[in-house]
């Protein structure tokens, strides 16, 4: 028996690893910082062995509610993940599992790495639709990918996207795949009426070097993204004030800014309601897409979510706060589950890679339904 983290998005550190009956793990914290959740390892040389694996330290994670009525990932092909029964006694997390095969792979979610990031981009590149570029580099050398769709007259709208400025949150890119599949069908009358009116500018992976580290929540500083627009550097978050100076150049229309959710088993969106600048038309657009969406995708609710902020005590270190409060248009985030959608369960997958794209693919439509609105 063989339990490995050493791979793109890896990690687990092994206790007691000399026992199929009684295998004992802690996750890893991410790279300086104390935030910790994200895991991806292989256990291997297990075929038709009863096993149980226990997380010992999931009590001390960064959203210990997060594990309440959660079902791990695993995966043989590492393509189709699969939920496991899994149990949390407000401290340690289990699963037991009997491998049909010599080699299962676990994580907290479908992972997604950084090569199938490159293939991401590699493939995109090729439509005569999509220009890419390279905005700089992280503090890993890794590069910061820009990809944009659509070529036509000056005065379309600038519509910006962005996923995984948490890294572990990989139902985000797995999101983007479904947006971007929906841009580039040329047989899609719908967004070719888009493209017509809009111009995207979208960020697949925020955070590279957390990604490939297998954090959680941060970059290879420590940095939570999401706390770094209004003061981001390039010495400890060039990840952010890369992008953000391309959006000062090409100025925003739309944003949307993709995430997980540890808690809540519900796609919804939070806005940026305690802004300082609050217009009448920013909360009337964010009313819009929600409603649309609703009626586009049963995925999507709106009952459960975050509490809004008071007004005027909204925290701009936060993007959808930063972009609404200083380009005045409509931003949100998106947040998808870990768990499962408990409104449209499936209970062999959860909330799946193959649902992320069916919703992201929604989003699209519905900003599309609502481009003159902008």
């Amino acid at each position: 028996m063989l339990i490995t983290s050493q791979f793109d998005s890896g990690n687990i550190e092994v206790i007691k690893g000399d026992d199929p009956s009684d295998i004992r793990l802690n996750i890893r914290k991410d790279s300086n910082s104390d935030f910790y959740q994200w895991f991806h390892f292989r256990l291997s040389g297990v075929a038709d062995t009863p096993c149980k694996l226990t997380i010992e330290n999931a009590g001390g994670s960064a959203y210990v509610p997060g594990w309440e009525n959660y079902k791990v990932c695993a995966s043989y092909d590492r393509e189709s993940w699969f939920r496991i029964d899994t149990s949390f006694d407000g401290q340690k997390l289990s699963w037991n599992v009997e491998p049909e095969q010599d080699s299962l792979y676990f994580a907290y979610f479908a992972p997604y790495s950084m090569d199938r990031h490159a293939d991401l981009i590699a493939e995109v590149s090729g439509s005569p639709l999509v220009r890419t570029s390279v905005l700089g580099h992280t503090l890993d050398g890794q590069d910061m990918d820009l990809v944009e769709v659509g070529f036509g007259p000056e005065g379309r709208k600038k519509i910006w996207m962005a996923a995984r400025q948490h890294p572990g949150e990989t139902m985000a890119e797995w999101w983007m795949e479904g947006a971007l599949d929906y841009l580039l069908d040329e047989d899609n009358p719908v967004a070719r009426a888009l493209l017509d009116k809009a111009h995207f500018y979208i960020v697949p992976n925020m955070n590279p070097d957390g990604s490939r580290r297998g954090n959680l929540r941060t970059n290879a500083a420590g940095a939570n993204l999401n706390r770094e627009w209004n003061c981001a550097t390039m010495e400890r978050s060039p990840e952010v004030y890369l992008v953000r100076e391309k959006m000062h150049e090409t100025g925003v229309d739309f944003h949307l800014d993709v995430h997980g959710d540890e808690n809540l088993p519900y796609n919804f969106i939070a806005g940026f309601e305690g802004i300082p600048s609050l217009t009448e038309k920013q909360s009337k657009l964010l009313a819009m897409y929600q409603d649309l969406l609703c009626v586009i995708s049963p995925d999507f609710q709106q009952e459960h979510g975050y509490d809004t902020d008071e007004p005027g005590t909204a925290n701009l270190s936060m993007c959808t706060n930063y972009m609404a409060e200083t380009f005045g248009c409509l931003a949100m985030t998106l947040e998808m589950p870990f768990k499962d959608n408990d409104d449209l369960p499936d209970l062999e997958y959860g909330w799946s890679p193959e649902r992320c794209r069916h919703l992201g693919r929604a989003c699209i439509d519905t900003l599309a339904q609502m481009i003159d609105e902008l």
